[in-house]
């Protein structure tokens, strides 16, 4: 049982000291909430059909911000449901990141032009412009509608999230609905992102001030050049002041020197530390950087689990079955330095326990990892983890 003053402790970690006593809202574009109602959905099995459903039930508008965005079928599903709520007059935006959704025709995009639906393609590549740089990439997901019910997390728009029994990868992954306030942040996230490109604003819908639920929830979110340090703030600043346990799942991790300390802090007061990591990645580098770091982090008493069975794609962490973390940032320096991230940061024992019991089943289904074992890893693996490592900053 969580006592009155540890509780307290924690509301203080949401909130900067200035607004610590002040009814626990922030005053910033990263307040805190209180009233939320969260679901937390599994995979594209779970997040697509929830996230369908609720564009279908749009009244008023739809914003739909992603980062990787296919024409498969996944992609053409959301296609039409956007197309469909557009033809009777839902205003609905897309806004998909150009180095992400690469590969996206024209035509999609012009379809979706000719129903209706506007479109940003975020930071387009165009390597002739001065002032250009390929790094500087929106990485959120987020589904806002009639802003009042959002998600986010790391399931993006395409069929590697989708079932294997459905055609799709069937990749590991994590994804909240909300409803309530935080919900409303996050469209005023999507419309400082739209602003930011098209020097357009348009007006917010929905109701914060409904309280459907009673979760403490954080929208927090890094801007192109400013709050770059929120999000992996609010993660240590948890860990540090973790007293029983913390729970990982993440698919890129590339722990700097502050987030290990962080960790080994931890386990030196007591806190079991748990994280699982992906056996398979979809970008080999940076899974040989991350398993650069995994000798000192075994050594130091952190335990890692290897997911052997798809792509890990998530990013979450739990810390004392009651604060947690779950959104698009990944422990890499691009997550800090030049992406656009957001993570709902949320204090509420019920969404935090069953998110950690998630994450415990699939350590359970998982390969644990052992130092003498790790230790007798072919020499090849250590030169392309050296490699790899080398380039840490590119990921």
């Amino acid at each position: 049982m969580i006592s009155p003053m540890e509780l307290q402790d924690w509301r203080r970690l949401l909130l900067p000291r200035a607004a610590a006593g002040r009814a626990g809202y922030f005053a910033s574009p990263a307040e805190t909430t209180r009233g939320n109602r969260l679901e937390l959905l599994n995979d594209g099995r779970e997040a697509y059909p929830a996230m369908l459903a609720a564009i279908a039930a749009a009244r008023e508008t739809v914003n739909l911000e992603a980062y990787l965005l296919r024409a498969d079928a996944v992609g053409l599903a959301f296609g039409e449901a956007l197309m469909e709520r557009a033809r009777h007059g839902v205003a609905v935006r897309l806004i998909f990141d150009s180095i992400g959704s690469l590969d996206l025709p024209s035509s999609f995009i012009q379809a979706l032009r000719n129903a209706g639906v506007q479109t940003l393609e975020y930071h387009p590549v165009a390597p002739w412009r001065p002032r250009w740089a390929w790094g500087r990439r929106d990485h959120r997901k987020i589904l806002v509608v009639d802003g009042s019910v959002a998600f986010t997390g790391g399931v993006n728009i395409s069929r590697n999230y989708a079932p294997k029994e459905e055609g799709g990868a069937g990749w590991r992954d994590l994804h909240v609905r909300i409803e309530g306030p935080a919900a409303y942040d996050l469209d005023r996230l999507f419309r400082q992102v739209w602003h930011s490109q098209t020097r357009r604003w348009f007006p917010l819908v929905g109701h914060p001030e409904r309280r459907p639920g009673h979760a403490l929830v954080q929208v927090a979110a890094n801007q192109e050049f400013l709050r770059r340090q929120l999000i992996r703030r609010a993660l240590l600043h948890a860990i540090r002041h973790s007293r029983r346990r913390v729970v990982g799942a993440i698919a890129y991790f590339v722990p700097d020197l502050r987030v290990r300390r962080a960790l080994f802090g931890a386990v030196k007061r007591g806190v079991k530390v748990d994280i699982l990591v992906p056996e398979i990645c979809d970008v080999p580098a940076v899974a040989y950087a991350s398993r650069f770091y995994y000798d000192v982090l075994l050594r130091n008493g952190v335990r890692l689990h290897s997911w052997p069975q798809t792509v890990l794609h998530a990013k979450a962490f739990v810390v004392d079955r009651l604060w947690a973390s779950i959104g698009s940032y990944n422990i890499t320096n691009r997550s800090l330095v030049s992406n656009l991230e957001v993570n709902v940061n949320v204090l509420d024992r019920v969404f935090a326990s069953r998110l950690e019991d998630t994450i415990l089943a699939d350590i359970a289904a998982s390969k644990p990892l052992r130092l003498d074992e790790w230790r007798r890893r072919p020499y090849s693996e250590r030169v392309l983890e050296r490699m790899s490592w080398l380039l840490k900053s590119w990921f």
